[in-house]
């Protein structure tokens, strides 16, 4: 890495001074059903402030000294809470208010525990409200630094030139997967992840803690809430809509909170270039129930059903490509359709123990049981072509055909797989020493059949696959006699079973060095595996995974925190890692490792009198026994043999704040090059190398009319490699895709909340409810996902033609809470 870059960078964290001796309260005020509080007096020795109609609220208070703030409201109850504070220092308190009691309490706080381990926290109420494609917790990730995606419908996204599955997703500490069999962002449906049922969302982008599974990328950390009391809400528009609703039990022993959901993509990829009879479902159920044994003793459940029917039958297709001296066009016409379905049950208990106050156990079982179908028979014939040109911006129709052909798909795929996984989870604190542990036992089943082939007819010649020493087909020149074949034909039956043995300790410890305040951070992971089932028979393997952080607090009058955090990372193979690209699994496919640095600063400050914060990250991974892959859409074939080494390096910035007084938004920066070296052929860009990375996130609401409220949502990444043909060698394939940009805009005007009541005894009873209007790729921009590659049998070239995504689309949403 070069040291100029890092020394740029350090100087970029430090940014400007601040100079006060005070410290800031800042946070909002919510009320016994999670909605904000208007005018609640904050105050602490004369010093008064009120939150706003947000709830929001700030305010300033001496520094090393304890600090008594009041909260005082006319329909709620009294509420103080004490605090010591370092100079500078900003802490982030959400206090929640209820009716019948006072409450008081004392927090001492030295520095804020995510902001030293270098978690990003999202707030839910944002998610809710940016609006997105495929809104939810993934469409806010791709607003951060280092995270990327180039596919409004899907929910998948690579961190730091990592692929779609490195990522670790955990809901309650509970581990989630997503499909197998999943090739195109729209067949997806529905992320896992409820943001009806979501409390809190936490980050982590790399150099991540021993505690955290066997990935190499990153890791996402949800909760869903507990509730305090009845409620509900619901949410319509023209691509779905989810209900949820919150339970609890008199004694306040039992809680419950439930979420339907529904989606239909057909709007949306009906405005692709191909025309379709296109009818999708994607519906899920999930309920997430909590049990009070004791004071000392929690049960939990958690539940998830979900299926996904994807039916699909292409008509047309017409794309124009090429440049404005030579403009072209790929003309479709399609016969057949595709029937895929997904189906997911998942199942987890957890229960927490607390032996004393410093000794909790937890123990977490849970089953993932899914079966899918992917069944296609699609006829495509095709008409490739030059566009007359007027010299204007408009493209006529094709004049002169350079190519004509048949492309015939066909799959049969079946997967059926269980994943059960048993877990025991110990924390300690010892001395103001904090160690954690965990061992845990996961047994992965998977039934699969693979029977997939595809025929491609150029000319009225048939295009025999690149087999070495097969005939050569030099039709129409010559005659041919050999045999025909199809250009792919992958079929394969698969019945393998996974036995994973893996655990974690690890040791934390916050304390003083000098003047200046510091956290450690140490552990390490383990994990044996060993496939076998069928006709495989797997080895044994075994990893050791050490990890580490630290972050140090100066005793500065601006308000830092540096970190530095990695270690040796292992992604022992899942089944798709096992399985080839003729679909045979590998049972001694080794694990990637990668050997992974961050450097960061986490610097706050003031400006416009407001809070802001600039967080900067550094960060340096080497990969080996790197088993590469190919991407299609969202499908990743892997070629399961370790032959690569490769490398990932970057720079992430982001900024955010109070842009708009009582708002949070956020401006984004990234840089990542990422490359491997396959079969020691040299350096070729990965299929995930995003150079360049912008995104803005921005909340905005008009100052004479406060009820209506912008949203807006930004992203421009350069252009990814655009792959390769089947079969070709992808170091003669180095192109990159346009561009991608896109933006989204929603519009919301709110009816009822906090400060506007009801007027009609129709809607009493709601405690919030608004219209919002969203205008989805408000430019436009025509962004390209992949590349069809289309063969001209004369010339013997392969025209690259891509594949767009959606263009502009409007949207109406209603939301209601009561």
């Amino acid at each position: 890495m070069n040291k100029n870059l890092l020394f740029v960078s350090l100087l970029l964290c430090i940014g400007f001074a601040s100079f006060a001796q005070n410290a800031r309260v800042k946070g909002i005020i919510l009320n016994e059903n999670n909605l904000p509080v208007t005018d609640v007096n904050v105050s602490h020795s004369g010093n008064v402030t009120q939150s706003n109609s947000d709830g929001f609220f700030d305010i300033s208070i001496p520094s090393n000294k304890k600090v008594i703030i009041i909260f005082t409201h006319v329909s709620q109850k009294m509420m103080a809470v004490t605090v010591t504070l370092k100079p500078n220092e900003i802490f982030v308190l959400n206090p929640v208010m209820n009716s019948y009691a006072e409450q008081m309490g004392e927090i001492v706080v030295m520095a804020n525990k995510k902001r030293i381990q270098g978690i990003t926290t999202v707030d839910p109420t944002t998610i809710k409200k940016i609006p997105g494609a495929n809104a939810g917790i993934e469409n806010i990730l791709k607003t951060l630094p280092g995270v990327n995606s180039n596919n409004e419908l899907s929910t998948q996204y690579a961190v730091r030139g990592g692929n779609y599955d490195e990522n670790l997703v955990y809901v309650n500490e509970i581990e989630v997967y997503r499909p197998f069999l999943i090739r195109s962002g729209q067949q997806e449906g529905l992320s896992f992840t409820n943001t009806d049922l979501v409390q809190n969302v936490d980050f982590s982008a790399g150099g991540f803690q021993a505690k955290f599974g066997d990935k190499l990328s990153s890791v996402l950390d949800i909760t869903y809430r507990k509730p305090t009391q009845f409620g509900a809400s619901f949410e319509a528009s023209l691509l779905g809509g989810s209900i949820a609703v919150d339970a609890v039990s008199k004694n306040k022993k039992w809680s419950a909170i439930t979420g339907v959901r529904y989606r239909n993509n057909s709007m949306l990829v009906n405005s692709q270039d191909t025309q379709t009879n296109y009818t999708p479902s994607y519906t899920d159920i999930q309920t997430n129930i909590n049990y009070v044994a004791s004071a000392k003793w929690q049960w939990s459940f958690l539940g998830a059903i979900s299926q996904n029917k994807y039916l699909y039958e292409p008509l047309t297709r017409e794309t124009k490509f090429g440049t404005i001296d030579k403009p072209m066009a790929l003309a479709v016409y399609y016969e057949g359709q595709e029937r895929d379905k997904y189906d997911t049950y998942f199942g987890a208990i957890k229960s927490t123990y607390a032996l004393s106050s410093d000794f909790t156990l937890k123990f977490i079982g849970s089953i993932f049981h899914t079966q899918e179908q992917e069944h296609y028979d699609i006829l495509a014939q095709y008409r490739l072509g030059e566009v007359d040109s007027d010299g204007s911006v408009v493209l006529q129709e094709v004049n002169y055909t350079k190519g004509i052909g048949t492309q015939l798909n066909h799959a049969r795929n079946d997967l059926d797989a269980l994943i059960v996984n048993a877990e025991l989870k110990g924390i300690y604190n010892w001395n103001d020493n904090l160690l954690e542990w965990g061992v845990k036992y996961t047994r992965e089943s998977i039934r699969d059949r693979v029977a997939e082939w595809e025929v491609i007819d150029s000319a009225g010649f048939s295009v025999n696959p690149p087999i070495v020493n097969f005939p050569k087909n030099n039709q129409p020149y010559e005659s041919y006699a050999g045999p025909l074949l199809p250009y792919q034909n992958v079929r394969a039956i698969n019945f393998n079973t996974i036995n994973r043995f893996s655990g974690y300790a690890q040791w934390s410890r916050k304390g003083v060095l000098g003047s200046s305040e510091v956290w450690y951070n140490a552990g390490v992971r383990f994990q044996d595996w060993k496939v076998s089932g069928g006709i495989v028979e797997g080895k044994n393997q075994l990893v050791f995974s050490p990890r580490a952080q630290f972050a140090i607090k100066p005793d500065w009058d601006m308000d830092m925190v540096f970190r530095v955090s990695g270690g040796l990372y292992h992604q022992p193979p899942f089944y798709r890692e096992l399985r080839n690209e003729n679909g045979e699994v590998l049972p001694d496919t080794k694990a990637q490792q990668s050997v992974h640095v961050v450097l960061s600063n986490d610097y706050s400050f003031k400006m416009w009198n407001r809070p802001f914060k600039l967080v900067s990250e550094l960060y340096y991974k080497t990969l080996s026994d790197v088993n590469v892959y190919t991407i299609d859409n969202v499908r990743i074939r892997y070629v399961a043999d370790n032959n690569a080494k490769a490398y990932a390096q970057g720079l992430d910035f982001r900024l955010n704040g109070e842009f708009v007084p009582g708002t949070e938004s956020w401006f984004s920066f990234g840089y990542l090059k990422t490359e491997e070296n396959y079969e020691n052929k040299g350096y070729i860009a990965r299929p995930t190398d995003q150079r360049l990375k912008f995104a803005l996130l921005f909340q905005d609401y008009m100052p004479n009319i406060p009820s209506v409220k912008l949203y807006l949502n930004m992203v421009y990444n350069t252009g990814l490699p655009g792959g390769s043909p089947s079969y070709s060698d992808p170091y003669l394939y180095q192109n990159r895709l346009k561009d991608y940009r896109r933006a989204d805009v929603g519009f919301s005007k709110v009816f009822i909340d906090n400060n506007r009541v009801a007027k009609s005894k129709l809607f009493k009873e709601f405690k919030e409810l608004s219209l919002g209007f969203e205008i989805f790729n408000l430019f436009d921009n025509k962004n390209a996902i992949t590349n069809t590659w289309v063969r001209d049998v004369y010339s013997k070239n392969q025209y690259a033609i891509p594949n767009y995504m959606t263009s502009r689309v409007f949207n109406i949403k209603l939301t209601a809470r009561l």
